[in-house]
């Protein structure tokens, strides 16, 4: 009876704990999707959000891409026009050799979303005209701002980043000279996976650049270590040369002191047999008396 009664009173905390995290669960599911449809609505509405949002797809890409703020690219970047005007730029991708790219963003969701939407054939290409005009729009206004005379090093042309992909092909499905009108412009087009695969390539521009100047770095390095080792043995063997110098010149001494011919020791020792008067009872090391004298010439 006490196993089947504590078995039951787990049971029931289980299930309130599971009832409670269902609850949990419910109440996010409905919080997740007012938060959806308040993006949708603003999305569709502002387009002060929608040019946020453009922003943050971006910004992932470049993430993606494996490109660092500040060091490979800025965002909302200042720079002055030749008349002295200030530009500020939506992206301003770095390369080596101090070349630069800029990228800008666009978003055109309302009349797309529209046109999505609508199940009527004669509104849905209406909201489709509005939604080619908005891109079109975006086209020459970017187009005007004439970001390719500003003192960078740069290509001729600005790259117009559209977030929405679907937009973007639908445009260009519909109206097939639109890529070339833009590039007419100093515009070219891209998308989120157009514009991946460029970046991409400017990260692999980076990694290659960065190698090459390890390269280079190394083989200075390289020259600086054989030059110095150079040195050190010219330093070593001239030691060696002043060892043997002064080992010959020590060997020269000791034979005047105590082995040669007529050798000094010999000659003191001589001295003080004869009777020669010392201050103390000093002698001389023995080692230095024992040394076999050659006869005097």
């Amino acid at each position: 009876e006490e196993k089947v009664q504590n078995t039951y009173e787990k049971g029931l905390k289980e299930r309130s704990t599971l009832a409670e995290q269902v609850k949990n669960l419910a109440e996010l599911n409905k919080q997740m999707h007012t938060d959806a449809q308040n993006l949708t609505r603003a999305l569709k509405g502002d387009s002060k959000t929608q040019g946020n949002w453009g922003e943050l797809q971006l910004e992932k890409i470049l993430e993606r891409a494996g490109l660092e703020k500040s060091i490979h690219y800025e965002k909302e970047h200042n720079l002055k026009t030749e008349e002295g005007a200030n530009q500020r730029l939506d992206y301003i991708i770095k390369l080596p050799d101090n070349k630069h790219l800029i990228i800008d963003s666009k978003v055109s969701l309302t009349a797309y979303n529209n046109y999505y939407n609508e199940e009527d054939e004669i509104v849905k290409e209406q909201f489709f005209k509005e939604h080619l005009a908005s891109v079109t729009e975006h086209i020459n206004s970017l187009s005007n701002k004439n970001y390719q005379n500003l003192d960078i090093i740069q290509p001729d042309y600005v790259m117009m980043f559209l977030a929405n992909e679907p937009a973007l092909t639908l445009a260009l499905k519909k109206e097939p000279r639109l890529f070339e009108k833009a590039l007419e412009k100093n515009i070219v087009l891209v998308s989120s996976s157009t514009l991946l695969a460029t970046l991409r390539t400017i990260s692999y521009i980076w990694k290659t650049d960065k190698q090459n100047k390890n390269a280079k770095e190394i083989a200075d390095q390289a020259g600086k270590l054989y030059d110095k080792f150079v040195g050190f043995t010219g330093d070593l063997i001239e030691v060696g040369n002043k060892m043997e110098g002064a080992s010959k010149s020590y060997e020269n001494a000791m034979k005047k002191l105590s082995s040669g011919s007529g050798n000094l020791v010999g000659r003191v020792q001589k001295l003080k047999k004869l009777g020669a008067s010392t201050t103390s009872n000093k002698n001389l090391d023995q080692s230095l008396i024992d040394q076999p004298e050659e006869n005097e010439a």
